[in-house]
């Protein structure tokens, strides 16, 4: 794999001349989930497309599995092999590395321009905009309609409610009433979304500092220790030992009442023949402050100089028609303003409209500080232990809240 990712272009200009005889190299990750819909069909076709187009430019792709596209590029940056693009998941280690060219000094205003205001300024490091967002996605509370309706439930508008309709769930041997996924895979995602709806979060109202262990915080772990996991409302696998992956697959079989997705899940359910409904996501008191959105990130190094054919390939990409068709591919939002309104006015989006409202409004990960990786992973590695028998909601996220204070201070 690693003799794959050598860099072999003969560089010519170095992004300053002409284009002649550049070879761009992309690494990216799948999206697939099998051979047959791998992201490296759809990065194929455009780079083959656009090589048509573009006489004397070459784009070497290679697709990576989000299991190892984040490690295999910070490998290949510290052998000094770095890419010219690379779409993956964390782009603020490399900005503060100044490793990365600036967005302004690559794509056209246009193309700049029409980022979802939203993303375009997750992407910024020190109000310099660094990450590109490439494929964006949020989360509402989905439930299985037919177990709903068998049970007697309504879709919860606040905790209360689904508290309720849990109980009512459980009444009819239903395997998992709510789907708690706090194990390792992607607990941080779970974890934001109860304390955005307990008006709390992981950042304090300013967004400068990281707020973990504060009471409404505390006050979040505690009622769902209580009120969900300690009623047995939460299904027989412990919330952390429960993966978002067998949560998804649980609710795809049928097991599961209610839970918190994304657009991909609603497609694969319903094509398995699972009638879901959606809602925003409840909070403490009504609907939560905000959802989480999520987005992943295209990023351009400067190591080999290609910043001009760099630029003009990313403005290919970010046309609608690319956007629409990799959002189409796997279910996700768009990241543009105009593709974002041409799906919201097309009828086959219509149950995806939900999402995209959602989205303006939604709250993403601090990706543009650098401690939160390690943040990410201590909240991952802990937070199970919060909502455990005889755990203590203030003590864990107390030790998350040092974790991400030495996260801070070491990055400086």
């Amino acid at each position: 794999m690693l003799a794959a990712l050598t860099i072999t272009a003969t560089l010519s200009g170095c992004g300053t001349g002409g284009s002649e005889g550049v070879t761009l190299k992309l690494v990216a990750a799948d999206y697939g989930s099998t051979d047959a819909n791998t992201s490296k069909k759809y990065w194929d076709g455009l780079a083959r497309a656009y090589e048509q187009k573009t006489p004397g430019v070459k784009i070497d792709v290679t697709v990576l599995s989000w299991k190892d596209v984040d490690r295999e590029v910070a490998a290949m940056v510290e052998r000094g092999e770095a890419p010219d693009l690379a779409q993956i998941g964390a782009y603020a280690d490399y900005a503060r590395a100044d490793k990365l060219y600036p967005v302004d000094n690559l794509v056209s205003v246009p193309t700049q321009a029409n980022f979802l205001p939203l993303l375009r300024q997750a992407g910024e490091v020190e109000r310099v905009q660094y990450g590109l967002p490439f494929g964006a996605s949020t989360r509402m509370l989905f439930f299985n309609e037919d177990l709903l309706g068998k049970a007697g439930a309504e879709p919860p508008a606040d905790w209360d409610g689904l508290r309720e309709a849990a109980a009512k769930l459980k009444a009819k041997d239903v395997k998992y009433p709510f789907a708690l996924p706090l194990g390792s895979e992607e607990s941080q995602a779970e974890t934001m979304m109860w304390l955005l709806g307990g008006g709390g979060g992981y950042r304090d109202a300013t967004g400068t500092a990281y707020q973990i262990d504060s009471p409404a915080n505390v006050e979040t772990m505690t009622w769902l220790k209580e009120e969900l996991v300690g009623a047995g409302l939460t299904g027989p696998v412990a919330p952390g030992e429960l993966d978002r992956q067998q949560a998804f697959d649980a609710f795809v079989r049928g097991e599961v009442g209610m839970l918190n997705g994304h657009p991909t899940l609603m497609d694969t359910a319903r094509k398995a023949g699972v009638k879901v409904g959606t809602v925003p996501l409840p909070g403490i008191d009504g609907k939560a402050k905000a959802t989480l959105g999520v987005a992943d990130w295209m990023m351009a190094f400067k190591e080999n100089g290609h910043r001009k054919e760099i630029g003009a390939f990313l403005d290919f990409v970010y046309n609608d028609k690319n956007v629409l068709e990799f959002s189409d591919r796997y279910d996700l939002l768009p990241v543009t303003v105009s593709a974002s309104d041409a799906m919201e006015a097309d009828t086959e989006h219509a149950a995806l409209r939900p999402f995209l409202e959602e989205l303006a409004g939604s709250e993403l990960y601090p990706v543009g500080e650098t401690s939160w990786a390690r943040v990410s992973e201590s909240v991952k590695k802990n937070i199970g232990r919060a909502v455990a028998p005889g755990g203590n909601p203030r003590a864990v996220l107390e030790d998350i809240a040092r974790d991400a204070r030495a996260a801070e201070s070491s990055a400086g």
